[in-house]
């Protein structure tokens, strides 16, 4: 049986007061659609339809993907109209399940558990019930408000002052057998407060139908919540944080502060692994078995390996190339690890130190102000404060060559191409466009000169 999937992503998002769409505002690094996509896709649909609106060329061109198609609702008319303008793009057979492209955190088992109870001959709804429903369309029940015969769903605007104490309320997400779906769509009326055309009224056209209407309930509120305003973009932020802040700590990871912590893609941990305070996490990040990340690190696409010592301040970006941190390394405080910057086991890189595209062997150190890009650093190697490697010449890059057990004194400047031989020594302040030889001092610098009776000017008195 077929199943097919509709995202409803035609808002404008006026509350969010902003020329970006509201479902392209980013939670946890993700447009809301891409999250609801995202989780929609674990359902293997036969055909997934986003309906696009309000800035649609912008909201298809940030999502666009093989298995997804578009269907645009232009003007915006309700939630049926939006649903409308998908039903020609449904298989006529099967079920159909509907979601909302600004609700980023519903679960792939709470979609899964609304697809069985459907099954293809029943109208589902998902719901929940909320202390405060203020703004939700009610489920209005005969008999007995919590188990009684699901009869319809009123929207808040439309409710009556008894419909507005019922606390249970349709979440804006249903699984339809697609054949009723497309009938009941053409049924639809506008004769409401707001003039639209409400995908809820589908509810008391199954009624009439003795078609029956059941329920399945959200595991929690944070899962169905939707996106308004930047106060509710932040208030979710915040509620998805701490889930997969709760997920390490129960896989033990040590969070100095589970509220003071951001995930902006996929983190996994090790054993035994610490995180301080106000750390930023992007892409893949993989920390190995006691590492310590310390506070107001920002990592991207990184690898660190196990006993590495991250730092505050410490900013690592790797890109699609990826940064690796090895076993037992140091880094920071202040320090920038980019795209390449591959740190073999107990590599030092301090304060002020910038790496990028290089690699550094077993016990190299670059312990303050220096930049180290393009180079391959031999085990040992102590890299002198101030100094740097000058990789690019205005139009290409070049490669800096440093053997093991080199010393580079401060404030050296290597223009690569260059190799420096093993155990060399490079005198302070030198700087260096020929290859040095291994074992020996070279040193590339003028002569002091000192000036007798020279005097310094003194300002003019006007």
């Amino acid at each position: 049986m077929a199943l097919d999937i509709v995202i409803m992503a035609a808002g404008k998002g006026t509350r969010m007061k902003s020329a970006l769409p509201k479902v392209l505002h980013r939670l946890a690094g993700r447009s809301l659609l891409q999250h609801v996509l995202d989780a929609a896709r674990t359902l293997e649909a036969q055909r997934i339809v986003a309906v696009t609106g309000h800035g649609a060329e912008q909201v298809e061109a940030a999502v666009a993907a093989p298995n997804l198609v578009f269907a645009r609702q232009q003007p915006q008319l309700g939630t049926g109209h939006a649903v409308q303008q998908a039903a020609p793009l449904l298989h006529d057979e099967g079920t159909t399940l509907i979601l909302n492209g600004d609700v980023p955190l519903i679960e792939a088992g709470t979609m899964r558990a609304l697809v069985q109870a459907c099954d293809g001959r029943r109208l589902a709804l998902l719901t929940i019930v909320l202390p405060d429903p203020s703004g939700y369309g009610r489920v209005v029940r005969s008999g007995d408000p919590v188990g009684g015969t699901i009869e319809g769903i009123v929207e808040h605007k439309d409710a009556s002052p008894a419909q507005r104490r019922i606390q249970e309320v349709y979440t804006g997400v249903m699984a339809v057998p697609t054949a009723l779906l497309k009938r009941w769509l053409a049924a639809l009326r506008n004769d409401n407060a707001a003039g639209e055309y409400y995908l809820t009224d589908v509810v008391a056209l199954a009624v009439a139908d003795q078609v029956p209407v059941v329920a399945t309930h959200a595991h929690d509120e944070s899962e169905v919540l939707g996106v308004n305003s930047p106060v509710q973009l932040a208030d979710l932020e915040r509620r998805y944080q701490r889930r997969l802040a709760d997920t390490l700590m129960e896989a033990g990871v040590r969070l100095a502060d589970p509220a003071r912590l951001d995930i902006r893609g996929e983190l996994v941990c090790g054993q035994d692994v610490e995180i301080d305070i106000d750390c930023v996490f992007e892409g893949r990040v993989e920390i190995g078995d006691g590492a310590r990340i310390s506070s107001h690190c920002v990592i991207r696409n990184a690898r660190i390996d196990a006993g590495a010592v991250i730092h505050p301040f410490t900013h690592m970006d790797g890109e699609a190339a990826g940064v690796h941190v090895g076993a037992r390394a140091l880094v920071g405080p202040f320090a920038r690890l980019r795209p390449g910057a591959d740190l073999g086991e107990e590599v030092h890189i301090g304060n002020f130190v910038e790496v990028k595209n290089s690699t550094l062997a077993r016990g190299a150190k670059a312990n303050h102000l220096a930049y180290l890009g393009d180079a391959t650093v031999g085990e040992r190697v102590n890299y002198g404060a101030g100094s740097i490697t000058a990789n690019y010449d205005g139009a290409n890059k070049h490669r800096t060559e440093i053997g093991e057990n080199v010393h580079v004194g401060s404030n050296c400047v290597l223009v690569a191409p260059i190799r420096i031989g093993a155990g060399a020594t490079i005198g302070a302040g030198s700087t260096l466009s020929k290859d040095a030889p291994a074992g020996q001092l070279t040193v590339a610098r003028a002569r002091a000169v000192s000036l007798a009776g020279w005097v310094r000017p003194v300002k003019q008195k006007k």
